[in-house]
């Protein structure tokens, strides 16, 4: 991805953040040398990679195939000085865009539409090699359980959320016509290098084409802290 095309992005959720109220922690707007500033009480931030996620899954066309996202809050099950076992993350999903078909090997999360259009999330179980089941899937929603065929396209309005457990397939789409999505997920500790499964190969952290200078830093790019 270009830097400006990410830099927009982040200047876009920033304005549907503040359309729908939420105010985020002061880190979210750090400048690219502040940060350089950081000493090492910070190192919760770098090392459990809180902070702004703009990803085209490796597809190289954003408006269809990606997410603009920011993690605001998460521990590290790999690193016992965090002590968290929780984690937040607010995300955007432009009307158009899609995020691919993907389970987690170990987090369970609750999707929230926190304001905007319509979100569709897309149900499958896993098969137990990697596929899409063809059986029922349950689906947990604002204390409703039921089931559902697979492939189900589980429809939230603003307010509404679901469950999603391990091994549990599902993507994210926008009902046409509705308009942009903010969307939060709370969880458990969240690790997207090692606790994502996709149905089809994409990639996750893009590459970057440095056409202009950075507006915020990405979850991946802090400088070490200053001693």
């Amino acid at each position: 991805m270009k830097r400006s095309k990410i830099n927009q992005c982040i200047r876009e959720m920033e304005a549907l953040i503040r359309e729908h109220g939420f105010a985020l922690p002061p880190f979210c707007h750090w400048t690219p040398e502040e940060w350089k500033e950081k000493g090492e009480e910070y190192d919760e931030i770098r090392d459990n990679m809180l902070g702004w996620d703009i990803t085209d899954y490796g597809q190289g066309d954003f408006d269809k195939c990606g997410f603009s996202l920011i993690t605001i809050r998460n521990g590290n099950q790999n690193n016992p000085k965090y002590k968290k076992v929780y984690a937040e993350k607010l995300l955007m999903l432009k009307e158009g865009q899609h995020s691919p078909m993907h389970f987690h090997w170990k987090k369970s999360e609750d999707i929230i539409n926190r304001g905007g259009g319509t979100l569709i999330i897309h149900l499958y179980n896993d098969d137990g090699e990697g596929g899409l089941a063809d059986t029922d899937v349950t689906v947990n929603s604002d204390g409703r359980s039921y089931q559902a065929p697979a492939g189900t396209g589980v429809r939230l309005h603003p307010g509404e959320s679901i469950t999603l457990w391990p091994h549990q397939y599902h993507d994210f789409d926008v009902e046409p016509g509705t308009g942009d999505v903010l969307i939060g997920e709370v969880s458990m500790c969240n690790d997207d290098n090692v606790d994502n499964r996709f149905y089809e190969k994409v990639g996750r952290f893009p590459e970057i084409e440095e056409d202009e200078a950075p507006y915020r830093l990405l979850c991946n790019e802090y400088p070490k802290a200053k001693k």
